[in-house]
């Protein structure tokens, strides 16, 4: 089975760190975020990725190349942006057999093996993966008969509509068959035209309750989460190596100061050739990019700081993300929700 992952998008609502980086590079753990999808995959003996490409294509063939995680990868670009669907339909030749497609900024880790083998016992034109939420009216949800068929879509519910809490996951499989039904060379959805215009036709829609994490990264509070969440355990990720039980976990060349201190729950991993001044502290779930300069006595607590950052002497950073390349002055302070792009300057004393 092949693959195909969407990865048009200009990735708006994760500016400022996507004005230069297509979302699906952006790194997470110090580690492209396509990596993750594509070792779920090799996880599940899927050997071949097409990767739909529209924004900054060039990125995408530079960072990972012909094969990745395992994976082969072709690639194809979008002309003009076309959206889920007409993505789907632009990337045609490849599909010959039943297709597995996935949204590119979302991390998924459900069971693909099941989820096909439940596509295959319904006889299903398309299968939709579904996840529970806690709060069904953030999204559009999806229903489904007691034998997994969809029954209908619900955008954005008020309470009194609800009957269910599955919404779509951000993954698919798909016969060939119904790639014809997908307007060629213009901007079309798969949520809100295809998907409902086949169960209007009575074609087959199968939901597939997915089990695992699962998490969106497209925002800037989502992207810190996932951080969180990969170093803090909540997913089957790892921040160093499977065997390694340190909580703290150091690239080739760093430097540590004396009385470097890790305080809570969570892990901290550091970037190649970063250094940390002495009496530096970590508090709960930190990410350093590699390259990056830690001064004397800064606190750094459940954040993110991406490659070739300077952080001043006796810096605070609580619940932020901080971009590449960043001078960020001594005795400052970053508070909770705070984004810095690339190459920002922050003023020594300065309260953000």
């Amino acid at each position: 089975m092949r693959a195909l992952i969407l990865i048009g998008g200009q990735g708006t609502r994760l500016r400022p760190f996507t004005l230069e980086t297509p979302k699906p590079l952006l790194p997470v753990v110090n580690r492209p975020f396509l990596h993750y999808q594509l070792e779920i995959l090799r996880r599940h003996g899927v050997k071949e990725a097409v990767l739909c490409t529209a924004y900054r294509p060039d990125a995408f063939k530079k960072a990972l190349g012909s094969s990745s995680d395992g994976v082969r990868l072709q690639y194809v670009q979008e002309k003009i942006p076309l959206g889920t669907g007409g993505a789907v339909r632009n990337a045609e030749k490849f599909i010959d057999d039943t297709v597995l497609i996935l949204n590119g900024d979302i991390l998924n880790t459900f069971d693909i093996t099941e989820f096909l083998k439940s596509h295959r016992k319904a006889k299903a034109d398309v299968s939709i993966a579904l996840t529970r939420v806690k709060d069904p009216t953030l999204y559009g949800l999806v229903e489904t008969a007691q034998d997994g068929r969809i029954r209908r879509f619900l955008e954005k519910p008020s309470w009194d509509e609800i009957n269910c809490n599955t919404v779509n996951a951000g993954a698919y499989l798909f016969e060939p068959t119904v790639i014809q039904f997908i307007p060629p060379a213009v901007s079309y959805s798969l949520e809100r035209g295809l998907f409902p215009q086949l169960l209007l036709d009575d074609y087959r829609l199968n939901g597939f309750v997915t089990g695992g994490y699962w998490m969106d990264i497209g925002t800037v509070d989502k992207y810190l989460q996932v951080h969180l969440d990969i170093l803090g355990g909540a997913t089957p990720f790892r921040a160093g190596k499977k065997s390694d039980s340190k909580r703290v976990h150091a690239g080739a060349g760093v430097s540590i100061g004396r009385d470097v201190s890790h305080e809570g729950a969570g892990e901290v991993i550091l970037g190649a050739k970063t250094k940390i001044g002495p009496y530096a502290r970590f508090v709960g779930s930190v990410c350093v990019g590699a390259d990056c300069r830690v001064g004397q006595g800064a606190v750094l607590e459940d954040c993110v700081v991406l490659s070739g950052t300077h952080i001043g002497d006796g810096a605070q950073l609580r619940r932020c993300v901080v971009g590449h390349e960043c001078r960020i002055g001594a005795s400052s302070t970053l508070g909770a929700g705070r984004a810095l792009g690339d190459r920002s300057v922050v003023q020594r004393f300065s309260q953000l």
